[in-house]
């Protein structure tokens, strides 16, 4: 089912798939069904809501966005989406997987090896890796979703895009009072909202939205600031 539901979905967005995907995804499945058994990975449950609410919602940012050869990090990676999945998918591009917890960065270091997929694996918060120059201002492009309300993502995200990247926000559809709320957040990180796509997602009646932040100058050195401070008072 699994490896039908991918094939339709990824034609229905147009996108083209490596020949050994459908195993790869299937070999991905497996193991986060294993690994959530033992630790929380995912709400998600099912080859069916897999395919589509995981694996095709990542997939969807290759209808706008190119990837292969650019460095890529998925901040909140949590068990590896969007970023191992669109690894799978365009395995040119040069990918690190970023969470706070150290059994999920252990669970992906794992499953990337097994898959033939190498990337960089890093454990930390991503409000203090941000300000340390191997990861500031080195990424082409920054993937986050189901992380945090834009305000926030911006914050932690964009510190690590350079200048003329951009961070892809994976967000519901019904979001258009947060994006505008974030339009000043983003204007003081350095960047600009440029572009917002909508979707719906392949064999549902899920709207979905990729909203796409251009990195146009530097972030100023102060951001991001502690969490506490980033929840309590979102710029």
């Amino acid at each position: 089912m699994l490896e039908e539901i991918l094939a339709g979905g990824a034609a229905a967005l147009g996108i083209s798939l490596p020949e050994n995907a459908p195993r790869l995804y299937r070999a991905y499945y497996t193991a986060l069904t294993e690994a959530n058994r033992q630790f929380n990975l995912t709400a998600i449950e099912g080859e069916d809501q897999a395919a589509r609410l995981h694996f095709l919602d990542s997939l969807a940012v290759l209808r706008w966005e190119k990837l292969a050869g650019k460095n890529v990090i998925d901040v909140g990676t949590g068990g590896g989406i969007p970023g191992l999945a669109l690894k799978i998918a365009e395995p040119a591009l040069q990918l690190t997987l970023l969470d706070a917890t150290e059994k999920k960065t252990a669970f992906l270091a794992s499953l990337s090896e097994k898959l033939g997929l190498p990337c960089v694996c890093l454990t930390g918060r991503a409000e203090e890796l941000g300000h340390e120059s191997a990861w500031r201002e080195t990424y082409d492009i920054a993937v986050a979703r189901a992380v945090a309300e834009t305000r926030i993502l911006a914050e932690i995200c964009l510190p690590f895009v350079k200048v003329g990247g951009k961070l892809l926000a994976l967000k519901s559809a019904d979001t258009d009072g947060e994006l505008k709320a974030a339009e000043s957040t983003v204007k003081a990180l350095g960047g600009v909202i440029a572009a917002i796509h909508d979707y719906t997602l392949p064999g549902t009646d899920i709207p979905r939205r990729i909203a796409v932040i251009e990195k146009t100058a530097p972030t100023l050195e102060k951001y991001p600031r502690r969490w506490a401070a980033i929840q309590k008072r979102p710029l």
